[in-house]
């Protein structure tokens, strides 16, 4: 029934596809953030300082670039299909067991365990949207995939902060861990590493894709062989990789901090919090969106990625940091919300560019590209929430940290303008070696 029922769609089942990656975005990016709404709960069970909780927030971000590169190999080995659904139920399992943390090392190896089993979920992303989408479409894809990670926020804070303040924060893990492992068997039973094996595709979609996309095969070939050093040394990808850093640890300082920002520099309870956060992780959403809107549109217009792509980068990058900087001397709460807010959204207008250039660049292995650049991400993810913690620790107060996330982004934005020219360096003529070639 609901095979027929997919048939008669009138939406492209690209977009289907596209509407679960978003689903499981926003799932992942609540599991991995929910924990900063217990900051207080476990400080006061606990007796954790703020640097102990910033280096439990951390060992995400150590587990984490240890799989994501190799996750990245996986997904472009075995494909999106297996991969994902499998890595999504483990991590559920991973969040539902802290209901079951008694101390700072359970705390440690659970965070450390979450890391590892999300590590291949952003390269299953760029996998699954360089195989389904055509070029024009791919960061408009990407924007509404990766717009779940704001809006985890938006819907997670509210949710996240009732469910401590009125049940309990063990409660709070027992109760979101099912969601991933109902999506790990909706995905499996949907998704088709080649969309041209889809059942639910209309035929004129497939020939639409065939004629669109430069992948006409799926190709998972034992045989085939990564070009590691194209991708490590790429000019474009290393610059790429290093905004990206910026990016996360922008990502990680705001999911993981702002709760304890609000708590402490301006006095709100739990469930206020939740609903403040509301404000700026929904203007992150629509900045989110509208980069990949006008990502596509410029490239659509002039076929550049540096047009397309980098200068929104660093277009974008550079008013975060100068929000972020602002934002280092601002008391009280309006204005806070409102440099928050700018910093946020311009912070994330670039994302589905990161993205796309690896697409753009490497396309046949963009799944191991962009596990590279994940790792960059993760960086951010070690660093952010434990030099957040010992400076909170040291000063008191937030103004150290949010000057050391302008000085990165700002940092970044430089990067940028003189490195990133994806457009630059044609591709080589082979990715995959032939067995002459590796012997």
């Amino acid at each position: 029934m609901i095979k027929n029922i997919l048939s008669i769609r009138t939406i492209p089942f690209r977009w289907v596809i596209t509407a679960l990656i978003f689903l499981i975005t926003l799932v992942n990016f609540i599991d991995r953030s929910a924990i900063s709404f217990v900051v207080e709960s476990l400080k006061l069970e606990f007796h954790f300082s703020d640097t102990q909780f910033g280096m439990i927030l951390s060992a995400f971000g150590l587990g984490y670039v240890l799989l994501t590169s190799l996750g990245g190999w996986l997904v472009d080995r075995f494909g999106a299909r297996l991969i994902w659904p499998i890595a999504a139920i483990a991590w559920s399992i991973c969040f539902g067991l802290f209901g079951f943390a008694g101390g700072f090392g359970s705390f440690i190896v659970l965070r450390f365990l979450l890391g590892i089993t999300e590590g291949p979920h952003f390269p299953a992303i760029t996998r699954s949207v360089s195989d389904w989408l055509p070029p024009n479409e791919r960061a408009r894809a990407l924007s509404i995939s990766l717009v779940g990670i704001p809006l985890s926020s938006v819907i997670g804070a509210p949710i996240t902060s009732f469910l401590v303040a009125d049940f309990g924060w063990r409660t709070m893990f027992f109760a979101i861990s099912a969601i991933g492992i109902v999506w790990a068997f909706i995905w499996y039973w949907l998704f088709r590493d080649n969309p041209q094996d889809s059942a639910f595709m209309k035929k004129e979609e497939k020939q639409f894709l065939s004629n669109s996309c430069t992948n006409k095969k799926y190709n998972t070939s034992q045989s085939s062989a990564i070009d590691w050093k194209f991708i490590l040394f790429h000019p474009a990808l290393l610059a790429n990789n290093f905004a990206y850093f910026a990016f996360g640890y922008m990502l990680f300082f705001a999911t993981l901090w702002l709760p304890k920002y609000f708590l402490s520099q301006h006095n709100l309870n739990l469930k206020a919090v939740g609903w403040y956060l509301v404000i700026p992780w929904l203007t992150a959403a629509l900045f989110l969106k509208a980069g990949g809107i006008l990502s596509d549109w410029l490239y659509k217009k002039t076929h550049s990625s540096r047009l397309a792509r980098s200068h929104l980068i660093w277009s974008s990058q550079l008013l975060a940091a100068i929000c972020f900087l602002i934002l280092s001397y601002t008391h009280s709460l309006g204005f806070s919300l409102l440099f928050l807010s700018l910093g946020l959204g311009f912070g994330f207008m670039p994302q589905p560019a990161f993205f796309s250039v690896n697409i753009d660049v490497v396309k046949e292995h963009a799944g191991s590209a962009q596990g590279l650049t994940s790792s960059c991400l993760s960086l951010g993810g070690i660093l952010a929430p434990v030099l957040t913690g010992w400076l909170i620790d040291l000063t008191g107060n937030f103004q150290g940290a949010f000057l050391l996330l302008a000085g990165f982004i700002g940092s970044a934005t430089l990067v940028v303008i003189f490195f990133h020219h994806p457009d630059k360096k044609p591709l080589p003529s082979k990715l995959i070696k032939s067995p002459e070639e590796q012997s």
